[in-house]
C-alpha cells in the first residue's frame, strides 16, 4: 500500500512540474516574440570591414561594461559570436547572431544588418558570400579519405 502512495505523490509532482515548465514556456515565448519585433523595428542596414572574428567569454569581448553588467550571470560564463569591424572611421566590438556567424568573411567588406550592437544579417558588397565547407563530426571523421582524393591517386 505504501509503494502505491509513493508512486502516486511521484506521479502528482511531475504533473505539477509538467504544467509549470508548460506555462513557464509559453511566457518566455511571448518575451522572445516581443524582443524579435524590437530588433525588427530598430534594423539599419550598415556597410563594414571585418577586422577579426571569435567566439569569446563576454567578459573578455570588450563589449561595454553597461553592456557586460545587463547580461544575465549564467550568460556570462558562455562564449558568444563576436566580430569586430570598421563601421565607418569607428572600429566596433559587435554580437553575431550563431546563424550567420559562420558566413561572415574576415578582412572583407560586407553589408550587414545590425539592430544595436547585434548582427542579424549578412550580405557580401562584391558579390556573393561563400559558403564554409561542412565540418566533419566525429573523432575518426579526420582520419577519413574524400571519394575525391582516391580518384585523383
Amino acid at each position: 500500500m505504501s509503494l502505491a502512495n509513493v508512486l502516486i505523490i511521484i506521479l502528482l509532482v511531475l504533473v505539477v512540474a509538467l504544467v509549470a515548465l508548460y506555462f513557464f514556456g509559453r511566457k518566455a515565448q511571448k518575451k522572445q516574440m516581443e524582443q524579435q519585433e524590437q530588433m525588427e523595428a530598430m534594423k539599419q542596414t550598415v556597410s563594414m570591414l571585418v577586422i577579426d572574428k571569435k567566439m569569446m567569454k563576454i567578459k573578455d569581448s570588450g563589449l561595454p561594461q553597461m553592456v557586460i553588467d545587463q547580461t544575465p550571470k549564467l550568460m556570462r560564463r558562455s562564449k558568444l559570436p563576436i566580430v569586430k569591424a570598421k563601421v565607418g572611421p569607428k572600429i566596433m566590438t559587435l554580437v553575431a547572431d550563431a546563424k550567420i556567424f559562420d558566413l561572415i568573411p574576415v578582412k572583407k567588406e560586407v553589408k550587414a544588418t545590425v539592430s544595436g550592437i547585434y548582427i542579424t544579417g549578412v550580405k557580401g558588397v562584391r558579390g556573393p558570400l561563400e559558403q564554409p565547407a561542412p565540418k566533419k563530426k566525429g573523432f575518426f571523421a579526420r582520419f577519413k579519405k574524400d571519394k575525391k582524393d582516391k580518384s585523383a591517386k
